[in-house]
């Protein structure tokens, strides 16, 4: 018989962690500057910005709060429009197939519309996802998870949140579920270390072996091999 899972729901964050849409968010970035009218970014300024928290980064780019839920919205409809030149990171699609394969619940909770993130996902892989919850809030995010939890019928100790910014770590936390990220998204690694998840991601495929321990004496989780290689 496999091992049992260590968490029974696997919930991933979309854009920095499943999908590579930072380039895209730097192209749009002053853009959406320019119609909103909040402060213009320099290439220079990104490694500073990218250790930045969501509040922090509203702060110095001098956005109104009021003006977030505008902006988001415009950012999502523009996501839609120019969905095919998101790319999924390598080994994002093995992830969620081998999870699928060991019985783990997979949900996806994203500021993106929920036709985007399927778009980048492909309908196989869209396929395998159990739960999309898409369109939250920049805060909203624990709210998201919480419904997810209820409707999936997993307890927040059985749940795992993985995602690449600490607005993430903070919204698992809040929602009572341990909290993973990624090193290769929005946030630098530092930042993000600096927050305590409970899981710190430098591959894809280190994903599997927190949540999917091997059988005794095995190299790697059940199921994951054949998906990885």
């Amino acid at each position: 018989m496999p091992p049992k899972p260590v968490y029974r729901l696997v919930i991933f964050d979309f854009d920095g962690t499943l999908a590579d849409t930072f380039p895209w968010f730097t192209s749009v970035v002053n853009p959406t500057a320019d119609r909103f009218r909040f402060r213009r970014a320099v290439p220079e300024e990104t490694h500073f910005m990218r250790g930045l928290d969501a509040r922090e980064l509203l702060e110095y780019l001098a956005i109104a709060r009021w003006k977030v839920p505008l902006i988001a919205r415009h950012l999502r409809k523009r996501a839609e429009r120019e969905k095919d030149t998101f790319r999924l990171f390598p080994g994002a699609e093995a992830i969620v197939a081998a999870l699928s394969d060991a019985a783990v619940k997979v949900a996806v909770v994203s500021s993106n519309g929920e036709e985007t993130v399927r778009h980048v996902l492909g309908p196989e892989i869209s396929a395998r996802v159990d739960q999309f919850a898409c369109g939250a809030a920049l805060f909203g995010k624990a709210r998201k998870f919480a419904r997810v939890l209820a409707q999936q019928g997993v307890a927040p100790r059985e749940a795992l949140c993985i995602g690449d910014e600490t607005r993430d770590i903070t919204a698992a936390r809040r929602a009572g579920i341990a909290c993973g990220a990624v090193s290769w998204g929005y946030m630098r690694r530092d930042v993000l270390e600096a927050a305590r998840p409970d899981h710190l991601f430098d591959a894809m495929e280190e994903i599997p072996f927190a949540v999917l321990p091997p059988r005794s004496g095995a190299s790697a989780p059940a199921g994951a091999a054949q998906h990885m290689s």
